[in-house]
């Protein structure tokens, strides 16, 4: 079953290739094995199959692709990577420093409450956006910026706010 808050976006892009195939509705939906009404239906809906998705993009003249990424390793309860490498740091880095607080982009780069707690560090630069970025951590993980908690992100983090605070900012002054 595919469920996705893209639903919406993967159907309107198909929706555009089929009319570049001249195929209204009536005709993209037959092509594809069902009735009008299906289609219209699936518009409505915020889930569908996979084989459905497949079959309206083989009949628009488009193609679907999957890609399965990579889980990270992370620690036995999930709440912090597993190692802390040089590239991986350079990519938070990289991040931080791009002043962006697009939560999709933070819940990608790591687990949750790492990124809360990383969220919640920058927060304390005096130059940050920090309603943004304590914001973005409460949403990443709810409660991050209780100070219990964060004490707990400062003693388990793979982060040493001394090593990484500074090389932060010598890396925010190449990036502007």
């Amino acid at each position: 079953m595919f469920t996705s808050t893209t639903l919406k976006k993967l159907l309107d892009s198909l929706t555009v290739a089929a009319r570049g195939k001249g195929l209204n509705d009536a005709a993209w939906a037959s092509a594809a094995g069902f009735s009008k009404e299906t289609l219209s239906r699936l518009r409505r809906r915020s889930s569908c199959d996979l084989s459905t998705l497949i079959a309206l993009a083989d009949a628009s003249g488009s193609r679907l692709s999957v890609t399965i990424a990579a889980q990270p390793v992370t620690t036995s309860d999930g709440h912090f990577p597993g190692e802390l490498s040089r590239d991986y740091e350079r990519q938070l880095l990289a991040l931080c420093a791009s002043g962006k607080l697009d939560p999709a982009a933070w819940a990608a780069a790591g687990p949750a409450f790492f990124m809360a707690g990383l969220a919640v560090m920058l927060a304390s630069n005096a130059d940050a956006d920090r309603r943004g970025l304590l914001a973005l951590a409460d949403l990443l993980h709810p409660g991050a910026t209780e100070v219990p908690v964060f004490a707990r992100w400062l003693k388990r983090s793979p982060v040493r706010p001394s090593r990484f605070l500074p090389m932060l900012a010598t890396e925010a002054k190449y990036a502007a």
